[in-house]
């Protein structure tokens, strides 16, 4: 990997959300317990969130010896609190992508982004993760008026990146979504949504099932990459792995401290209404999920007549229900005939966002792998890191690569943290500037149109009217004739 240069971040996708059904079963817990033995295996994952338990999952299938460690529990943090919305994509737009990469590794880099949510797709069935509540469909929405730029960017990803998308006009998106906040959109048809707690869950019982073995509450102390053989240690045991992947978050700790350090930790909080009824059904009635294009709301029907809604975001951990009063707010200035919507809940969950946007997916030296840095990515972005890296270790397939260009960078430490935060309440207020902009100028037209059709209006009435034929300019008036001369009543009388 080489050295990568800031860019700008694109929202896209992967917020937190609490779920009510995420919890294993007992019977899984008995089995999830802490490492106690010392144990030798061919890959050694660390972290049991989506992108650790998918290489898990994925290199058992193929036949591999496989040790997941997790300090706390499975999907404890971001992974297990998932908006569950699976689209292609990265949180990089395609125009920065196509400007890093090139145009032809661009396209490939989609490709495996389409092919990531296909085995989310293939995993989340009913059959293998009962109650995972799929449901179709995603639309991205303007918060301008940029019909032009959605053409454009429709033939882009129709034609060269073989997604299939629909564009929306403005009126279809505001017959769906009762608003006047939102302009263009994008209908995604082929996006889906799961609950993601059950997905995260879900998947450490197929990994299970396959044959890989999960310890939770098993922190790493200290890991010692170099030999063939790797050597991990935990606090009541010791492992050897010919392979060690690093699949953790922000919280990787003191013995990944390189690694946490790329990461900008971004808190972003979501909260479930309570039962709203048919005012609901009144206001939203496309059932996929909905996100606008600057990446400020993310939200969706639950449960029938329940809105999930992710808004907030901090560089620092706060309490989540300190935050139930914001989106409360946010869902009024979007939808106002909902009126004072009650929170039943709000939740959170910390992300670690790269500074050039992309996912971190590669070796770093000879039997150690990164697989990290997937905030605002998606759950499609992790699943195919998943793959590639299993895939890469048992088949020698190659094609990680194609993330070399975004190597680890410095996220600044705690000055990082502040300028990101200042950067995400820039770019929030650029956000709702620009909103506020189009709407004036759409009443602004809109009074216009009003104003010429009363002018067409007054016009055509005053065409009716019988109007004095003028002569042509040039030629003299007709002269009247002089009128009568009055006759004396006196004349003309006989003497």
């Amino acid at each position: 990997m080489t050295s990568a240069r800031s860019v700008r971040k694109k929202t896209i996708m992967s917020e937190t959300f609490p779920s009510a059904t995420t919890r294993p079963d007992s019977a899984v817990m008995r089995e999830r317990q802490r490492l106690a033995f010392d144990l030798d295996v061919d890959i050694c994952v660390i972290g049991a969130g989506l992108a650790g338990l998918t290489v898990a999952l994925e290199a058992a299938r193929l036949g591999a010896s496989v040790a997941v460690l997790e300090g706390r529990h499975v999907g404890w943090n971001a992974s297990g609190h998932q908006l569950g919305t699976v689209m292609p994509g990265y949180g990089l737009p395609i125009s920065d992508l196509i400007a890093r990469v090139g145009f032809e590794d661009a396209r490939e880099l989609w490709s495996l982004s389409r092919q990531g949510a296909d085995c989310v797709r293939a995993n989340a069935t009913e059959d293998l993760i009962p109650g995972i509540a799929l449901s179709e469909g995603a639309l991205e929405v303007s918060n301008v008026d940029v019909g032009d730029q959605l053409i454009s960017r429709l033939q882009m990803l129709s034609e060269d990146f073989e997604t299939e998308v629909e564009g929306w006009q403005v009126e279809r998106v505001r017959d769906e979504l009762k608003t006047g906040r939102y302009f263009h959109g994008m209908y995604y048809p082929k996006a889906f949504q799961i609950d993601g707690g059950k997905y995260v869950h879900g998947l450490a019982d197929l990994a299970r099932r396959a044959g890989a073995r999960i310890f939770e509450d098993t922190p790493v102390v200290s890991i010692d990459p170099s030999g063939i053989r790797k050597r991990i240690v935990t606090p009541s045991a010791r492992l050897r792995a010919s392979h060690i992947v690093l699949a953790g978050n922000v919280h990787l700790g003191a013995p990944l401290k390189r690694l946490s350090e790329t990461l900008l930790p971004v808190w972003r909080y979501a909260a479930v209404t309570a039962p709203l009824g048919e005012r609901l059904a009144e206001a939203i009635r496309f059932q996929g999920s909905v996100t606008d294009s600057d990446g400020v709301d993310h939200f969706r029907i639950v449960d029938g007549d329940r809105l999930m809604w992710a808004s907030p975001e901090t560089t620092w951990a706060a309490r989540p229900q300190r935050f139930a009063g914001a989106i409360a707010r946010r869902i009024r200035t979007i939808f106002p005939q909902l009126g004072n919507v009650e929170i039943a809940d709000v939740f959170s969950g910390a992300v670690g966002q790269t500074v050039h946007g992309m996912p971190q997916i590669g070796q770093l030296r000879r039997g150690l792998w990164v697989s990290s840095g997937f905030g605002r990515q998606g759950l499609n972005t992790s699943a195919i890191a998943g793959q590639l890296i299993a895939r890469s270790i048992l088949w020698g397939d190659d094609r990680w690569r194609l993330f070399s260009p975004f190597e680890l960078v410095w996220a600044g430490g705690p000055t990082g943290r502040v300028a990101g935060q200042l950067v995400g309440m820039w770019g929030r207020g650029s956000s709702a500037a620009a909103g506020a902009l189009a709407r004036y100028r759409e009443r602004a037209r809109a009074q216009e149109r009003i104003r010429e059709a009363r002018r067409l209006e007054a016009n055509r009435q005053a065409g009716t009217r019988p109007q004095l034929r003028r002569p042509p300019p040039g030629r003299p008036r007709p002269e009247r004739p002089p009128p009568p001369a009055a006759v004396d009543s006196s004349e003309g009388e006989g003497v």
